[in-house]
């Protein structure tokens, strides 16, 4: 089959996906016309037009469902489809490249394992999410073609709020809002007004009486006037789930 052409049906979900070299005139087409060496694996051919696998849920040739390995024979037609939400996941945790770090936030106010740093490198959090078995989410395409990643998704979306949305309707992962922190993702725990007073200003030591504390940092939180925010995205969320 070297030098001939492919016929690839590509989901409408993963259509955003597609490199613009193969975007031309009715691109919004379901069927591609996609270059073939004759012996790359259909996971690497898949790439090549620019979808992830994370994003793939199921690859078929002649109807037949096959693996991202499989070597494609003469005439074989494919089909892309998309991953089937919700997703299934080993663990509900995740992993935010340096980009997402207001998503990062809004997912541990609704109380999900996030863990996030400004600072790491794609290697770093590569082996971060393999290592923690935790799904590793970026709107990076590249990044998620790395073969050396376990789990990984696209997040779409331009806004927190429709980021947030994406990943919730995605993962369906459990929702336990107040219980982490904003700002390492530690556990949060109850704490008496006399354990943290000292780290309050006057105005809260005067209004307030139900603290929390986080395990991690010691960072104390309590139920604001800033809250109010935050109570919107927890309201958000849970109408989502």
């Amino acid at each position: 089959m070297a030098g001939r052409e492919l016929s690839v049906v590509v989901a409408p979900e993963l259509r955003l996906f597609i490199s613009p070299r193969l975007r031309r005139a009715g691109a919004g087409d379901a069927e591609l016309r996609v270059p073939y060496d004759g012996t790359s694996s259909l996971g690497h051919v898949v790439e090549s037009i620019g979808v992830p696998l994370t994003e793939v849920g199921s690859l078929a040739a002649n109807g037949r469902q096959v693996p991202p390995s499989y070597r494609l024979g003469p005439g074989e037609a494919v089909h892309v489809r998309a991953i089937e939400r919700p997703q299934r996941i080993p663990l509900p945790r995740f992993v935010l490249d340096v980009h997402l770090g207001t998503l990062a936030r809004r997912l541990r106010v609704v109380g999900i394992d996030t863990a996030y740093r400004n600072d790491l490198d794609d290697d770093a959090l590569i082996a971060q999410a393999n290592a923690e078995r935790r799904v590793l989410l970026t709107q990076d395409r590249g990044l998620l073609k790395r073969r050396a990643l376990l789990l990984g998704g696209y997040v779409r979306g331009t806004s927190p709020d429709e980021q947030l949305a994406d990943v919730l309707d995605r993962f369906a992962p459990p929702l336990a809002p107040w219980t982490r922190c904003t700002a390492c993702n530690g556990p949060l725990v109850p704490a008496d007004k006399d354990e943290v007073e000292r780290m309050l200003p006057a105005g809260t030591r005067r209004t307030y009486e139900t603290f929390a504390r986080c395990r991690a940092c010691h960072h104390v939180y309590w139920h604001g006037a800033h809250s109010g925010h935050l109570d919107e995205i927890i309201a958000k969320a849970q109408q989502i789930m």
